[in-house]
């Protein structure tokens, strides 16, 4: 993956510093005035920050990930990124563990409906185009699937260390690389003669596209947030079905075949499963063994409902316009 293009003061000088050997470095910090989850600069920069934990990037060297300063730099990003979630997202108070699947579900049905209704467009309206935006802005995530949520296997134990295993072999297609899911979302893409290629649509992506994956991220390399995180697959999972069966029925009727619907195909059946295991076991598990920690599980969900409305909006708004969704290829996007 190649290193993207700048948005900013902060990506300009995080770019010619990974350019480099690890260094000790000193980068501008963000414009406290600029809304965190529509920060363009901010969020390339903490998804920079965060894939150093991930595949990382061609040329840049490994030594970066663990560098000082440029945790330093990611100190200063996720503390205002947490604060833009904290005033995007009310944080939801503890139950009691019992109530908490009442809870998880009643904070789903509020969120049904609140918020353009992307998928049904998808489904009825969209033009091939369009689609084809919907499918860049979801690569930067699901050619990822699902490695940031793994990083809370080895902080759970028992139940809900169990499940979320059960949860994840079936996201990694079980053993079988044709299955898992990132390799059916390639398809997906070759389907829609997009670029497959890992990382290859970053720089086309807006900020709440980009924060998207980085609360994933945030949640995941933060022990002290790995309720949040459970939440946020469970709501991810309670949510899935009915949207992923719309994108398939959308898809087929742009003539997308079996092989590029797959993806959708597989997640209408799989994540109705994982539904119930994210309910019953990972996050009930988690919540009887941690009952203080219910409202910040629900919280992981509130911020993943959250976050996918404003990605709508976006999305539905340019479309409205008569725009594209996405920024300029070829362009820094501090440039236009």
């Amino acid at each position: 993956m190649q290193l993207p293009l700048p948005r900013g003061p902060i990506t300009a000088r995080l770019v010619d510093a990974l350019a480099a050997p690890p260094h000790a470095f000193g980068l501008p910090l963000p414009d406290p005035a600029c809304p965190a989850l529509r920060d363009d600069d901010l969020q390339l920069a903490l998804f920079v920050c965060y894939e150093l934990h991930y595949r990382g990037f061609d040329e840049v060297d490994d030594g970066w990930e663990w560098n000082t300063s440029l945790l330093g730099l990611r100190e200063a990003l996720e503390r205002r990124f947490e604060e833009g979630l904290a005033g995007a997202v009310p944080r939801p108070p503890a139950v009691p563990p019992g109530r908490l699947r009442r809870a998880m579900t009643e904070l789903v049905a509020a969120a049904d409906g609140d918020g353009p209704p992307l998928a049904a467009f998808l489904q009825h309206r969209a033009d091939r185009e369009q689609f084809r935006e919907f499918v860049v802005h979801r690569s930067v995530y699901h050619l990822k699937e699902a490695d940031p949520h793994t990083w809370a296997i080895p902080r759970l134990h028992g139940r809900a260390k169990a499940a979320l295993v059960e949860i994840q072999s079936d996201e990694y297609g079980c053993g079988r690389l044709e299955r898992m899911h990132a390799e059916l979302f390639r398809a997906t893409m070759r389907g829609l003669d997009l670029d497959d290629s890992y990382g290859a649509h970053v720089d086309r992506v807006p900020a709440i596209t980009l924060a998207i994956g980085n609360a994933m991220s945030l949640f995941g390399l933060h022990r002290r947030h790995r309720g949040a995180l459970l939440g946020h697959l469970a709501a991810f999972e309670m949510t899935s079905s009915t949207p992923n069966l719309k994108y398939s029925r959308g898809l087929r009727r742009l003539g997308g075949d079996s092989a590029a619907r797959r993806f959708y195909d597989e997640h209408v059946q799989a994540d109705a499963v994982h539904e119930q295991i994210a309910l019953n076991d990972m996050c009930g598990g988690f919540a009887a063994d941690h009952p203080a920690l219910t409202g910040d599980v629900l919280y992981g969900a509130a911020c993943a409902l959250a976050l996918d409305r404003l990605f709508a909006e976006h999305v539905m708004g340019c479309w409205q316009r008569g725009s594209t969704s996405l920024h300029p290829a070829g362009l820094a996007v501090g440039s236009r």
